[in-house]
């Protein structure tokens, strides 16, 4: 899978030119790789184009324009984009009520280490949760996850052949998931694999 470089990145001011059409263009495109698993979980599926505008947002908020800052964020967000036989995604639990969420971030110690994907008739399996640091203590879990489904090359197979992508979360306080993944999310997800 292609990773970002300066050469794929606009300057700050063509940027600027073209904010708004790429920010409708991305919107248009994360709806597909948004799965909600339940009332309070969202898995958003990170690629090449949701972290090159991450980054172009970056550079903007922080008006990086020397090389060396540009290749800081270029490294700081490259390992979010999918390799070719796995998924990256932001697992995020969303609670309006700022109570309601302390408690249930209280009762979800280790929620990121039990969600899950199975495609077609290949086995369940768990994502790899929070690999540049860890986002749960003895007393709450963060409200927001990195994870990666590595997946074996059968599953890339069942993928491509159409089958059906279920994924949910299999923990004490919380069971939740989707039994099929609407076909314009499948479909994005399959562009990912290799």
């Amino acid at each position: 899978m292609e990773k970002l470089s300066r050469g794929n990145l606009l300057s700050l001011e063509d940027y600027a030119a073209q904010r708004a059409t790429i920010r409708a263009g991305i919107i248009a495109h994360k709806k597909a790789r948004r799965v909600a698993l339940g009332a309070h979980a969202i898995l958003i599926f990170e690629d090449f184009r949701t972290m090159q505008y991450q980054v172009q947002e970056m550079l903007r908020a922080e008006r990086i324009f020397e090389a060396a800052g540009i290749d800081e964020e270029i490294a700081a967000y490259n390992p979010l984009i999918p390799d070719g036989s796995n998924w990256k995604a932001t697992l995020q639990i969303e609670y309006e009520d700022v109570d309601a969420r302390r408690e249930a971030l209280a009762r979800l110690i280790g929620v990121e280490h039990r969600v899950w994907t199975k495609i077609g008739a290949e086995p369940r399996i768990f994502a790899i949760a929070n690999e540049d640091l860890p986002r749960s203590n003895d007393d709450k879990t963060a409200a927001v996850h990195f994870l990666r489904f590595e997946l074996t090359p059968q599953m890339v197979a069942a993928a491509k052949r159409g089958a059906p992508i279920a994924m949910g979360i299999d923990h004490r306080a919380l069971h939740c998931g989707i039994d099929a993944l609407p076909e314009a999310s499948r479909a994005s997800l399959v562009t990912d694999l290799d």
